[in-house]
């Protein structure tokens, strides 16, 4: 009998790889869908990084809870070693997976400040926040309305919802209880109330700074727009301390258009004239930018813009900053670098971090082409 001309020409080998393909097929149709590698490590880190509660969780990597004995109590905690030598803080920020923490002093909440938080394009499982508020009507109102928009967020989408969340509460009254903005802005105001926005930045960070930290980014909380790559941007000139230039937008009623306008005199490169004010004063006094009454001839940032030509990247070294957007390497703080409560070098808070972060051989730089912007009250 003769066989066909088609079986003659399909070998068994052929029948045995067609029958694989077609199994491994069918499975592949039938087999329910897993998630890619990339996502799985995503979702891991995010569990190890999950609050128990989602307004007030620990700062990574503290541990949460301890093991129970057998006989019923606690045992002690482990022993648990950090080894910061392996930890960096880099231009490459993103690249090599460095955690941000981004700490606010909240005396009012404005919903774009939220917003503008949550627009940061930096990989929100490694940016942790901290706030701290006073105990005021205004700082309970604040607190409450804050705790809202965490609740939203950290309940949405996950690559929405930042690693950790952590709110304090200041265990000191503050010397001002208006938070309108000439009231606070008083030149006879300030040494009071510049005492206690240190007491409350140092309170901050020394309690959510956590081994795992690399950038410490201070945002107001009346910051309410910034580039979205704000962390990337400052983070990639790898200096210990940077700032950008804090401006704000209003409304120009005799040109009747929208204009930008400086607001924060606290970034500054020092003058001669300063130096003989401070010479001159008591220990207990100190000098401030921005006031007529102390005349210190100082460069301000403020005005070093060059609008016919802006170059974001542009840095100047400076000998004051304020802390409206200011990036700071964690080691800088380690190593002692707070906001002096006190008279230090005639300077308080902001600037006199920028003096002890200097004394400490960290250089400080700041961004006259780059822009944030303030709330225009």
């Amino acid at each position: 009998m003769a066989v066909a001309r088609s079986m003659r020409r399909t070998s068994p080998i052929s029948l045995v790889l067609a029958a694989l393909l077609a199994f491994g097929f069918i499975c592949f149709m039938l087999s329910p869908s897993t998630p890619s590698a990339a996502t799985a490590v995503t979702s891991q880190q995010r569990q190890q990084d999950a609050a128990e509660h989602p307004l007030s969780p620990p700062t990574k990597p503290f541990l949460k809870s301890q093991p129970v004995r057998s006989d019923g109590y606690k045992a002690a905690p482990p022993v648990v070693h950090y080894d910061l030598n392996n930890l960096t803080s880099s231009s490459n920020s993103v690249m090599n997976g460095e955690r941000i923490l981004i700490l606010t002093p909240l005396a009012r909440f404005y919903q774009e400040y939220w917003d503008n938080l949550e627009k940061l394009s930096y990989p929100h499982e490694l940016i942790s926040l901290g706030f701290i508020a006073p105990k005021t009507k205004d700082g309970n109102t604040a607190v409450s309305a804050l705790e809202k928009a965490i609740s939203r967020t950290q309940s949405g989408p996950i690559d929405n919802r930042f690693a950790s969340i952590s709110i304090l509460r200041q265990d000191f009254d503050p010397p001002l209880q208006s938070q309108d903005e000439k009231v606070r802005h008083k030149l006879s105001s300030q040494k009071e109330r510049r005492e206690s926005m240190s007491r409350a930045r140092n309170s901050l960070v020394f309690t959510t700074l956590g081994p795992s930290t690399s950038w410490i980014l201070w945002l107001d909380a009346d910051i309410v727009e910034t580039p979205a790559t704000l962390i990337q941007d400052l983070t990639r000139h790898n200096q210990p301390v940077i700032v950008p230039n804090c401006f704000q937008r209003y409304y120009d009623s005799s040109e009747r258009k929208w204009d930008i306008r400086p607001y924060d005199y606290n970034s500054w490169i020092d003058s001669e004239e300063a130096q003989n004010l401070a010479a001159n004063m008591g220990p207990d006094d100190i000098l401030l930018e921005g006031y007529a009454e102390l005349p210190t001839y100082r460069t301000l940032m403020a005005y070093l813009p060059d609008f016919s030509a802006l170059d974001p990247h542009r840095m100047v070294a400076l000998d004051g900053v304020g802390g409206t957007a200011l990036m700071v390497k964690a080691d800088v703080h380690r190593d002692g670098a707070m906001f002096p409560a006190f008279p230090f070098y005639h300077l308080l808070e902001t600037e006199g971090f920028a003096k002890m972060a200097r004394r400490l051989g960290y250089a400080v730089f700041g961004l006259p082409d780059y822009f944030v912007y303030h709330y225009n009250e």
